[in-house]
């Protein structure tokens, strides 16, 4: 049996509207599972209606261990509801890495409803203390949360940035069953 300290574990957390079945998420755990990594795709609670308070605590109560060797993936509102649970958590070890997909932490304005997440500061610095790696992908073309709300996020935690000319909001509508640029920013961390 693989010692849970040792055992490479990767959190997926979907955005607005998702759920574990959705995009890209079954492929990537699919892969990381091949690769024997344990891998946990979060179902979040009230994805059409999210609140803060039930992500976060959904996060807490689902999230076991943290140590050097979990990651987390982050979709859009999943980035943010990430920052938040770590800036709540207590963290014994740096974590292994962060790679967040079309991520915002600053109000969307056409997603009003969705501002309670990005209302407060984050203490980036706390968050870039806790995570030893860190990236950023977005699409030039993302028409739900602008190509500049991710880069300005990308800024602020200091992460690796890695834009895709065409890739909308990597939606399976937009074609995304699959997320390979994903899986190889994640694979590179864990081989860091």
């Amino acid at each position: 049996m693989t010692n849970l300290q040792n055992q490479k574990q990767v959190y997926i957390i979907h955005g607005y509207t998702a759920s574990p079945a959705d995009h890209w998420f079954p492929w990537l755990q699919d892969k990381l599972q091949e690769d024997g990594v344990s891998v946990d795709i979060l179902d979040m609670p009230n994805s059409q209606a999210p609140q803060l308070h039930e992500w976060t605590q959904h996060l807490l109560s689902s999230i076991e261990v943290l140590h050097k060797d979990t990651y987390f993936v982050g979709h859009s509102l999943g980035c943010v509801s990430i920052l938040r649970y770590l800036q709540q958590v207590s963290i014994p070890e740096q974590l292994g890495g962060l790679v967040f997909v079309s991520g915002f932490t600053d109000p969307v304005p056409t997603l009003p409803s969705l501002d309670e997440f990005t209302n407060d500061k984050l203490d980036y610095k706390q968050l870039m203390d806790s995570v030893k790696m860190r990236a950023v992908i977005a699409s030039k073309d993302d028409t739900i949360v602008p190509f500049a709300f991710s880069k300005k996020l990308a800024n602020d935690i200091q992460a690796d940035f890695h834009e895709v000319e065409h890739g909308g909001h990597f939606l399976e509508r937009d074609g995304f069953t699959s997320l390979p640029i994903a899986y190889q920013v994640l694979m590179d961390m864990m081989k860091s």
